[in-house]
């Protein structure tokens, strides 16, 4: 295998996983402003990420519930 194949393999991995939770959070923007406003104006990253988590195992749910 050359390097340069698994480098491209492990880019779009990262890129796949940096896409998915930038969407995530423009999607908590525009659902829950509240949860974001807090965790900007107190500093703490914890609801933010709670939050973002959740998200992501719904729609990790959801996706399963089609199966």
């Amino acid at each position: 295998m050359k390097i340069s194949r698994l480098s491209v393999g492990v880019v779009g991995f990262g890129l796949a996983v940096v896409s998915t939770l930038a969407v995530a959070a423009a999607w908590l923007l525009l659902t829950d402003p509240v949860t974001v406003a807090g965790a900007v104006t107190d500093g703490e990253i914890s609801p933010l990420v709670q939050a973002l988590a959740t998200l992501l195992v719904d729609a990790v749910i959801g996706l399963l519930g089609y199966l």
